[in-house]
Order: C-alpha cells, then structure tokens, then sequence
C-alpha cells in the first residue's frame, strides 16, 4: 500500500536469479505506476520504462530531448508501486563518462533494478528507424566502462545496446557487442534484428544474456514467446504497447464524445469504477483509514 515494501537490492537480487534460470523474462512497458501494478497482478516478471514512451508522454519525440532527471522520477515513481524489478531506457547516458556514472548511481538509489545505454550519437533516434549515427566503438566502451565501476550493487543490471545492425551490418554489430562484454556489461541488447536469423547469430556469438525487442510496427518481426526461448534469449521488452493500447482507446473515446455529445457509447471500452479500485487495493486504503479514526484510548490512558 502506498509503495510497495520490498527493497530494491531484493528486487535486483531476485531478477538475477531469474534470469539464471534458462527461461525468458518478459517485460511489458509500463507508461504509469498504475500500469505496473497492472503487469505485476497479470504474472509477468518485470517491468519496462521505455525513453520512447516517456519523450511521448511529455508530447516529445523519442530524440534524446529528456533529462536525466525527468525520466529518473518517472521511472522511480513507476519502480515504488511493484515488487517486480524495473528496467529503464537511459538513451546515451545523458552526457559523457562521467555524467553515464553519475546516471547509474541515480538509478540505483532511486530503485531500479538496471537500464540499457546505446551506442548512438546524441540527439539520438528511435532504433526501429533509418539513418542513425553511432559513436565510435572506443566511445561507447568508455561509457560502458564508467557504468560497471559507478555500480554499488553488483546485481544492478548493465544492459548495453547496440544499434550497428542498420548502420553498419550485423558483423559489425557482434563486434561492438563483444566490446561491449567486455568493457563490463551484463547484458546485450541487439536492436533491430532483421529476423530469426539475426537473433540466433548473436546468441551462438555472445555469451552473456540477450535481451530482444518486440516493439511493434518496427523492423523487427513479433517473435512470441516460445520462438524467443528456442533462440536463447534471456528477456523480452514489449515497450511502447500499453501506451498504444491506451493512446487508441482515448482518440476513439474522444472521437465517440465529439460525434455523439457522450461517452455512452464507449462505456463498454472503458475500465470500470470497481476493477479501477481493486487494481488501486482501495479498499485497503480505507481499511487501514477506518482502524486510525476508530481507534480509542483504554480506560486509565
């Protein structure tokens, strides 16, 4: 109630565990606090924060326009609610070496249980999109580096993401992959895998786990869950799609109020009062409310 009571080094702890197990982890997007305890009530194992979602809650483009400080909140204030670990976009660090060390220790104290850092320049662009700029690998290794030593926790988890596969082919995209292990992150994110192929060439050639990107309307094709275990994939993010949910459901609701003068037509679409309250656990709110203003003083007192 209020936030959610366990710690966040047990949180990380438990994620490590989990990911040891050989199964996939998959990790919905969450665009709210509320959308988190959705996915943790579901069964899921984790939580996502997308950089996209949160440049587009803020009406921005997925650019590199947010700070450090803007995403860490909304990303803190998501993790809080649920017992589950959350994971986070951090784009390209918000800064150089030094700023990616100091990001990750906000991050830790703030709860998080692990965020990918890419190897774009900055401003950066979605990765499901052409014409991106990377670093130079010696850059993003620079960074990837100042992460591992700025860790306070070692089950923090470092996800590095590469984006070579579009700008400078998928060999060169393992490569910068195997840099990056290296360099000391715990886990690799290949975005924009061009198909099954792709995705079971970076398992054979990376030995540490291997997030995949199920990002809809991108360039990569919606693998499930059974075809992302036989490929050896660890975890599985679904960023953006709680947010597409809900942006369609409210343009079609606005759109039935603006042509028909109500919402009585979209009720049916629309959460109730009820299941709203039992997502909240309001009636806990009220139970712990109703045992302080019921509460009397013995005889003696």
């Amino acid at each position: 109630m209020i936030v959610n009571d366990t710690p966040a080094h047990e949180k990380r702890a438990a994620f490590r565990k989990n990911l040891e197990s050989g199964g996939l982890l998959q990790f919905p997007g969450a665009y709210n606090p509320m959308v988190a305890m959705l996915i943790e009530q579901t069964g899921f194992d984790g939580v996502y924060v997308s950089g996209a979602v949160m440049a587009n809650s803020l009406g921005l483009p997925d650019i590199g326009m947010t700070t450090l400080t803007e995403v860490s909140q909304t990303a803190a204030s998501i993790a809080r609610v649920t017992a589950l670990p959350t994971i986070m976009d951090i784009d390209t660090g918000f800064g150089e070496s030094m700023s990616v060390a100091r990001t990750i220790k906000e991050l830790t104290y703030l709860g998080i249980a692990g965020c990918h850092i890419e190897d774009q320049v900055n401003p950066k662009r979605c990765g499901h999109l052409d014409n991106k700029t990377l670093v130079p690998a010696t850059e993003m290794v620079q960074k990837v580096r100042a992460a591992a030593d700025a860790k306070t926790d070692p089950n923090f988890l470092l996800i590095a993401r590469t984006d070579a596969r579009g700008v400078e082919g998928l060999d060169a995209a393992i490569e910068r992959a195997k840099a990056y292990v290296d360099a000391g992150a715990d886990m690799i994110f290949p975005e924009a895998m061009a198909g099954e192929a792709e995705f079971e060439a970076f398992r054979k050639a990376i030995d540490v786990p291997l997030l995949a990107n199920m990002t809809e309307f991108g360039k990569s094709k919606l693998l499930s869950k059974s075809q992302l275990e036989n490929l050896g994939y660890n975890l599985v993010i679904y960023p953006v799609t709680t947010q597409r949910l809900a942006m369609y459901a409210v343009e079609q609701g606005l759109n039935a109020i603006k042509k028909e003068g109500s919402q009585e037509a979209v009720l049916d679409k629309m959460q109730t009062r009820s299941r709203l309250y039992e997502v909240l656990g309001y009636e806990d709110y009220n139970a712990f409310d109703s045992s302080l203003y019921n509460f009397k003083l013995g005889e003696g007192q």
